[in-house]
């Protein structure tokens, strides 16, 4: 059973032979399968780890921002993972709690506090989040040139496609 229709009527068929509308869907096919993958691989890290989503997307930015030396102030991880500063005080709180994370003075301002992911947390997502990404970058490594800038061009394409127009614009970027 097909998960995608070819008859509707928001779809442009007039320049596509039926061999054009089934390769389509079988791309469409294939993404719904990879999103479906993505998202069971997401949600055994997060089970994995004992983490929300935001939690997941704090650490990966502060990991990020380890490995470039950069600091990192609850601001920053509030404008990164896009909630409040209330919601960032209670993350912060509750990975604090549970080993992820640690509170460091700031080098040169005392009223400030930065933010770091605990070694322990940052071997755990290597292990797990990290070889899955390696074996992501494989996949992209193992392609022709030609085939991975056509790639590049349909998820690009993808990108605008998806960006919320008429009445999802006003809903797009709302934080918590």
């Amino acid at each position: 059973m097909s998960y995608f229709a070819t008859d509707s009527d928001l779809i442009d068929r007039a320049d596509l032979s039926d061999a054009d509308l089934d390769q389509c869907v079988r791309v469409m096919e294939a993404l719904r399968e990879w999103q479906q993958a993505a998202r069971a691989l997401s949600e055994a890290s997060k089970r994995y780890m004992k983490l929300n989503e935001s939690d997941m997307r704090a650490i990966r930015m502060l990991i990020r921002a380890q490995q470039q030396q950069q600091l990192v102030t609850p601001k920053d991880i509030a404008r990164a993972v896009g909630i409040s500063s209330a919601s960032t005080t209670k993350l912060v709180d509750r990975l604090v709690a549970g080993g992820h994370l640690v509170r460091v003075a700031h080098p040169s301002d005392r009223r400030t506090t930065c933010i770091e992911v605990t070694e322990h947390t940052r071997r755990s997502a290597h292990e797990t989040i990290g070889r899955q990404h390696a074996r992501r970058f494989t996949a992209a490594a193992a392609m022709m040139p030609k085939d991975r800038d056509a790639v590049i061009r349909f998820l690009g394409a993808l990108v605008e496609a998806d960006t919320p127009q008429g009445d999802l614009d006003e809903f797009a970027n709302t934080a918590e």
